[in-house]
């Protein structure tokens, strides 16, 4: 069997597009060659439902049914914060295996979804004994400017989850040439999608009651 694969972006431009190659394994000969396998990939999503639905009816047109209802897509991670519907991504996304039952859905994790879950208190703690906090030091001189959350439950937290809920003092990022979004990772969109101030710890609560 070979694979086409596609690889997308929601928020720029698509990245990369391969023919289809055939493994070490397999014959030569075309005739014997089994039907294509589509594999597709998905990055950068960003809190962008219009965009990534507009993306997927593209996607159900441009492919054979047979082949698109078989694929393999994988998401390359990043799908909340500086769009607006964070929410409705994570729905779009959680209802995928059973409108597709017969694709195959690979879910990776961007900075954003790391630092997202540091927030919420799902990441495992280390297995080498260090606690989050210790991870804090070595950063510590941003802090200030940053604005790390110093909210309920942020004694023991990753790092990145008080980063992604802070507060940056910074209102023009000039790197991007963008205005800043609450905090570093631009995760204000991503609070007010769940309708809950930016920085709210409920948002741990109000993801277990949506999702």
């Amino acid at each position: 069997m070979y694979s086409k694969a596609f690889s997308l972006s929601i928020e720029g431009q698509n990245r990369t597009t391969t023919e289809p190659k055939m493994t070490e394994a397999e014959p030569s000969n075309n005739s014997t060659l089994a039907k294509p396998r589509l594999v597709i990939c998905i990055g950068d999503i960003h809190g962008h439902i219009t965009k990534l639905q507009n993306l997927w009816s593209n996607l159900e047109t441009q492919f054979d049914p047979q082949h698109f209802n078989a694929a393999t897509i994988i998401f390359l991670g990043d799908y909340c914060d500086r769009g607006p519907d964070t929410k409705k991504v994570l729905d779009f996304l959680i209802d995928l295996p059973s409108r597709y039952p017969n694709q195959k859905h690979v879910f990776l994790s961007g900075n954003h979804d790391f630092a997202f879950a540091a927030f919420v208190g799902v990441l495992p703690e280390p297995q080498n004994g260090v606690s989050f906090k210790e991870g804090w030091e070595e950063y510590e001189e941003s802090e200030d400017r940053e604005g790390w959350y110093k909210g309920d439950g942020y004694e023991n937290m990753h790092l990145e989850g008080r980063r992604w809920a802070g507060h940056i003092k910074v209102g023009f990022n000039t790197i991007k040439g963008t205005e800043c979004k609450g905090s570093i990772y631009d995760a204000g969109p991503t609070f007010t999608s769940y309708g809950v101030p930016h920085g709210s710890s409920g948002m741990s609560c109000f993801l277990l009651v949506f999702h």
